[in-house]
């Protein structure tokens, strides 16, 4: 369960959006049953299009980075921090990128020190080892046959590089934002605030060794989300962010849940904070997609209304957001995440040319709003992408070659 709460958090990978679907899931267990094994796959259609097998979905990112997975792995495999601290060098300013990769990191690192306490609890117990890990024992996010040694992976690496360069600031932003997936990762533990308060601690020191990086900043609006900061405060930690990056798509996307009737705010005011940031976006920006990920923070858990998907109100954040993935470059590090909840909205909206060709782009990494949403992101996936499929092929679109 713990390592199930720190995939959700993971989020943006980036999860910093994630509104938690906890009647879906209480539902789906019950259906499930108490003690029976995992949810089978549904029948995969998807092989002849081209698509990543549903079993063989990598939920560690949005999209592919190959360098950090390059680097991660390698900081697993050694519990070496080095590989990780020059790539985050290396990504310097850019910090879109910057923000998903710390989001990264931190919860890898988050995960593998679940996996390594569950192995150690199992062992403890005389149980097997839950079978989770890579062959070579580093934490593997994909529903791969797993190795026998899980519990050598304990994210040591981590603790390492911020102990021996306290003055590194990736090493500080990559630790402040692991113990925010580390306090998510137990809510109702009692030391959740001392864990948050910690992680605003150690994300202040970051934002000291760098004062034009808004990524440490970012951080802290998930913090004070679940810490509950005043509106006051909110909105000047709100302030300084826009000042270092007043179009960053990652921050606006950790801002949105504080202002939605689930933080500390209201549906109109989440969707003015969406619409406003809309329309002030330049050419090139990611933010007129901004208002669908307010749509799907309001969802209702029981959806009563006929053609709410054909809704004017959704199909405006659709085009808009359908838009806005045309503006950016392919390789913008937030576009997949964008993409993932188009497929949603597409599919949900009978839509399913424009779904499959948004899945044609984004298929193969499945760690994004809405899958981490639910308790198998890459289950969720395969089932909305079989869909896109059916209605493609009974609408008319050409059957894939069997």
């Amino acid at each position: 369960m713990e390592a199930l709460l720190l995939l959700i958090a993971l989020a943006a990978l980036v999860g910093v959006v994630a509104v938690p679907a906890m009647r879906r899931r209480r539902l789906r267990r019950e259906a499930v049953g108490r003690g029976a094994g995992p949810v089978p796959y549904p029948a995969d259609p998807s092989a002849g299009y081209g698509f990543v097998p549903a079993d063989e979905l990598d939920v560690r990112l949005p999209g592919p980075d190959r360098e950090l997975v390059e680097a991660l792995e390698e900081a697993q495999r050694g519990q070496d921090w080095e590989p990780v601290a020059r790539l985050l060098a290396l990504t310097g300013d850019e910090y879109e990128l910057r923000w998903q990769r710390v989001q990264s990191l931190a919860g890898a690192a988050a995960m593998e020190l679940a996996r390594s306490r569950a192995a150690a609890a199992g062992a403890d117990a005389g149980q097997d080892a839950p079978q989770a890990a890579g062959q070579d024992g580093a934490v593997s996010f994909r529903k791969e046959s797993p190795g026998p040694s899980v519990a050598r992976r304990d994210a040591r690496w981590l603790r390492d590089w911020r102990a021996q360069r306290p003055g590194d600031v990736g090493g500080a932003q990559v630790y402040a934002q692991f113990l925010v997936w580390q306090a998510l990762g137990d809510p109702s533990s009692s030391d959740f605030r001392i864990v948050l308060e910690e992680a605003r601690n150690v994300a202040h020191d970051a934002a000291k060794l760098a004062p034009e990086d808004p990524v440490p900043h970012i951080t802290e609006l998930l913090i004070a989300r679940h810490l509950g900061y005043r509106q006051a405060d909110f909105e000047s930690l709100w302030s300084t962010v826009r000042r270092l990056a007043p179009h960053h798509m990652g921050a606006h996307l950790a801002a949105l849940p504080y202002w939605s009737e689930k933080g500390s705010g209201s549906k109109e005011q989440a969707d003015a904070f969406a619409q406003t940031a809309a329309a002030h976006a330049p050419e090139g920006s990611l933010l007129p997609s901004l208002p669908l990920f307010a749509a799907y923070t309001h969802l209702p858990d029981v959806n009563l209304v006929r053609g709410l998907y054909q809704s004017a109100e959704i199909g405006n954040a659709i085009e808009a957001a359908e838009f806005a993935v045309d503006q950016v470059e392919d390789d913008h590090p937030v576009r997949p995440h964008v993409l993932h909840m188009l497929v949603w909205f597409l599919v949900r909206a009978e839509r399913y040319a424009e779904a499959m060709e948004a899945l044609s782009v984004v298929d193969g990494h499945v760690g994004a709003l809405p899958w981490v949403d639910e308790g198998d992101p890459g289950q969720a996936y395969a089932a909305y992408r079989a869909l896109a499929i059916a209605g493609w092929e009974a609408t008319g679109g050409e059957r894939a070659p069997h």
